[in-house]
């Protein structure tokens, strides 16, 4: 990511929208402002989520701590299984920490709830249940609440010399549900199906859980090990031929990902570009929840540290996807739609999609930001004016006229808080029910409601 835009924002909720999206200039609170409380007291204290807790979010506080001016930085386990400690040292020669529980997403949010956690690091948005039992702290799915940091894929892998190399959703749910018990039946190799999922607690077992079992309506084997990490799942399935998981990821390892086809997709490997855009079928967001009525500074200043381009660098170097902007060529296919095509073959596209609401042209609150993201990135590209497009797209419904409105709207809705921030756009488009990146879920429709952004 380039540095500051020279580039005005024009009106006050695009300049709202770009600082909640990146880092604005002077925004972040400096160090000498920043309390720091008795020495036995966390300045920061994050539960949850083992695929955000076991690297990222360290990594993250170190990165703040640098950034802050603070020395002597280390990163270190505390003696309880999956928990760290984060410390420095401040100018005054005094020591700080911030501590991070890494046992599960569901964990995060009973942390928010009883007030022994600052943050909840979540590997799947927050459930109705929890929303409902959180309602006294405020809104949890407000944008000042809800906060998107990275993408990751959700990697099936086997072992590296399984012959298996791709397969569809339904096939990765009948292998995890028993139905499936020998390597054979899918292509592979005549050996018994070894199966390695993560615990109950986890977000990512949630996450499998909806995008896979659930959407073909089955259930784990019971016999299927359990793990509380996802390295550890990882290095076993490594080491067994007739083994398959699931893991973040950034905890792939030695194993191998498969590529993964869902509905009328073609299969697709976890790449950083398909992650990016959430097209892979088992992508999904990596989230930190606060408390939105209450945050001390220490919380402030750590989120508008991970939104920054120095903290979207750390979630890179950490193995996952920021949600920084590039801009990717994409290969010309011979069933695009012809407008698809033409666009392919002039333009580029960007590693942002727009995610909307069934039924509506709302942005969500990861797109909120993102729009900040693109206006920056279009500033820093001399791309403000009449270079970029935007395709929108719907779920498969029986009204394909309705369809086709609703993904032109939806383009539409993007290009009005474009128009905030002096970006002019110079086409959009509304293909309806093409293209589909997932299948007709729940989960894929919501996936399927987007609106890519190319430029020329």
């Amino acid at each position: 990511m380039k540095g500051p835009a020279s580039g005005r924002i024009h009106g006050k909720r695009a300049l709202r929208l770009l600082c909640a999206g990146m880092l604005c200039v002077g925004s972040l609170v400096s160090a000498a402002t920043l309390p720091t409380p008795a020495s036995d007291k966390a300045v920061l204290r994050i539960n949850g989520s083992n695929t955000v807790g076991a690297k990222l979010a360290p990594m993250l506080i170190a990165g703040l701590f640098e950034a802050q001016g603070l020395r002597d930085i280390g990163i270190a386990p505390t003696g309880q299984e999956n928990e760290q400690r984060v410390s420095a040292t401040d100018s005054d020669g005094r020591r700080l920490f911030a501590t991070v529980a890494a046992h599960g997403t569901g964990t995060g949010f009973a942390g928010l709830k009883d007030g022994s956690g600052d943050l909840a690091a979540a590997s799947r948005p927050i459930k109705d249940s929890e929303h409902a039992s959180l309602a006294g702290l405020g809104d949890l799915r407000s944008v000042e609440a809800e906060q998107v940091i990275a993408i990751d894929g959700l990697a099936i892998i086997v072992h590296p010399d399984n012959l298996v190399r791709s397969l569809s959703v339904q096939q990765v749910a009948s292998l995890f549900a028993g139905d499936i018990r020998n390597w054979k039946a899918v292509g592979g190799p005549d050996l018994p199906v070894e199966l390695h999922a993560r615990d109950d607690r986890s977000g990512t077992y949630d996450t499998f859980n909806e995008l896979v079992l659930g959407s073909q309506g089955k259930a784990l084997d019971g016999h299927a090990a359990r793990y509380e990490s996802n390295d550890r799942l990882s290095q076993v399935v490594s080491r067994h031929p007739g083994a398959i998981g699931f893991v973040g990821l950034a905890s792939v390892g030695q194993a191998r990902a498969v590529a993964i086809a869902d509905g009328q997709s073609q299969p697709m490997l976890p790449t950083p570009a398909l992650v990016a855009t959430e097209d892979y079928p088992l992508s999904r967001r990596l989230f930190f929840y606060a408390n939105p009525q209450s945050q001390t500074a220490w919380t402030r200043a750590f989120l508008e540290f991970v939104h920054s381009p120095a903290g979207q660098a750390i979630v890179f170097k950490s193995g996952y996807i920021g949600q920084t902007i590039e801009a990717i060529r994409l290969p010309v296919e011979a069933d695009m739609p012809q407008a698809y095509r033409d666009l392919a073959s002039q333009a580029q596209r960007l590693t942002v999609n727009f995610r909307f609401a069934e039924g509506s042209a709302r942005l969500d609150n990861k797109a909120q930001r993102d729009v900040g993201r693109l206006i920056r990135y279009l500033q820093d590209s001399g791309k403000t004016m009449h270079a970029a497009a935007l395709v929108g797209f719907g779920d498969a419904r029986r009204d394909p006229a309705r369809t086709a409105l609703l993904s032109k709207l939806r383009a539409m809705a993007v290009r009005r808080e474009l128009s905030r921030g002096g970006i002019l756009v110079r086409e959009i488009n509304g293909l309806g029910d093409t293209l589909p990146v997932a299948s007709d879920t729940l989960s894929g429709r919501v996936k399927n409601r987007r609106v890519e952004v190319w430029v020329y």
